[in-house]
């Protein structure tokens, strides 16, 4: 137990994280049992750090931090380490990469009803289903997602500000005021490009070369995150690898899954499967009409965030790009659907979007918001796209 404390009071000292993460301060604390999920790379272990540093002394035992890249826990039970914590007075155990640990979902059970006191905060792989079809957790469990950087994050982090979230309903309201008092501050298209190239994910703040970066998390999610949580065989991730190549080839759009089939060879069941498992695991995203859903085919398949896009593709075209950040900016807090008529997007079944580089020579639609590129500040239905990256 020593060994855990000194490295959790290192770490605790140690811990850098220049942007406060919006979804510390939208969880409800007082849940006993609380889990964040969250892609690999988007910074699950800092947050969980910070948390302990925002809230506790980094050598006040009542907290402790365990990784369960840790090997002791191939001999030693977790409720066995949270009894003996509990018992020297611990009471918040913050619990990293719990999926790695065979047991967890039983023994968080057995540690939250046994031990009244104890509060576990724990991390896992946006693969896990925390709630559904989890009967050992389905009702005690408080599930987050945590994303990577918004723009407003990045911006906040890049230029020294410290910008504000608004809602959806505020931006399509006061988006000109709003845009207009940033503006005033800093230009906000002078990062934007970066952003979508290289913002997302966190490690654009180590020195390390972020594309190989990138593509080494990339080839983890699908090693780890789907072929070990989903218990799928090792032979078969070659095509699994195929496939997300293929599709990220065209994404967004929509998707010939017999030809698919026919290239890695195998069913269109099995494609599908595949697919929602690269959604899972936070590498792609999909579209469907109004009133479907899986298993159904979607109507379009997206790249998760567009820094994958420029990992991927040699060259990466501006219309997919910035429809790619406008549905991943709406999708992370809305209902997304496709949209009716010349819509590209129907939000929570009610508002239509549509994008466009500029509104020369396009019939203005008053039924419709436009997420225009090319604009800093807008005027009544037409939004500049990057002001959505204040979503969150």
């Amino acid at each position: 137990m020593e060994g855990f404390y000194k490295t959790h009071q290192y770490l605790v000292q140690h811990v850098e994280s220049p942007v406060r993460r919006l979804l510390m301060d939208e969880i409800d604390w007082s849940h006993r049992l609380i889990g964040i999920k969250g892609s690999r790379g988007v910074g699950k272990t800092t947050f969980l750090l910070q948390y302990a540093k925002d809230h506790f002394e980094p050598t006040d035992r009542r907290c402790l931090y365990v990784n369960f890249n840790n090997l002791y826990f191939t001999t030693h039970r977790l409720v066995d380490f949270a009894g003996d914590f509990y018992a020297a007075g611990g009471r918040i155990l913050l619990l990293d990469q719990i999926f790695k640990y065979e047991n967890w979902s039983k023994e968080l059970r057995y540690c939250h009803d046994k031990y009244s006191e104890l509060q576990i905060i724990f991390s896992g792989s946006s693969v896990m289903r925390l709630v559904e079809d989890n009967e050992d957790l389905q009702d005690l469990v408080a599930s987050y997602n945590l994303r990577g950087f918004s723009f407003r994050e990045y911006l906040n982090l890049k230029s020294g500000n410290n910008f504000q979230h608004f809602s959806l309903e505020e931006i399509i309201q006061n988006h000109t005021d709003i845009s207009n008092k940033i503006c005033n501050i800093v230009n906000p298209m002078n990062y934007f490009h970066e952003y979508l190239h290289h913002g997302f994910y966190p490690f654009f703040l180590e020195s390390r070369n972020y594309s190989e970066n990138l593509l080494k998390t990339i080839n983890m999610m699908m090693e780890v995150d789907i072929l070990l949580i989903k218990q799928i065989d090792l032979k078969y991730l070659s095509r699994i690898r195929k496939l997300f190549y293929l599709i990220m080839q065209c994404a967004p759009c929509t998707l010939n899954v017999s030809q698919l089939s026919d290239e890695i060879q195998t069913s269109r069941s099995t494609v599908m499967n595949y697919i929602k498992y690269l959604r899972d695991a936070r590498l792609l995203n999909w579209i469907y009409a109004e009133g479907d859903d899986f298993p159904k085919k979607p109507k379009a398949v997206f790249p998760q965030n567009t820094n994958i896009m420029h990992v991927m593709l040699n060259n990466v075209d501006k219309v997919c790009e910035q429809r790619t950040f406008l549905y991943n900016a709406l999708h992370a807090r809305h209902k997304v659907n496709l949209g009716k008529k010349h819509a590209d997007f129907l939000i929570d079944n009610t508002l239509s979007f549509k994008y466009i580089e500029r509104l020369k020579n396009q019939k203005n639609n008053p039924n419709t918001l436009y997420a225009v590129s090319n604009i800093t500040t807008g005027a009544k239905n037409e939004i500049p796209v990057w002001l959505f990256g204040f979503l969150y």
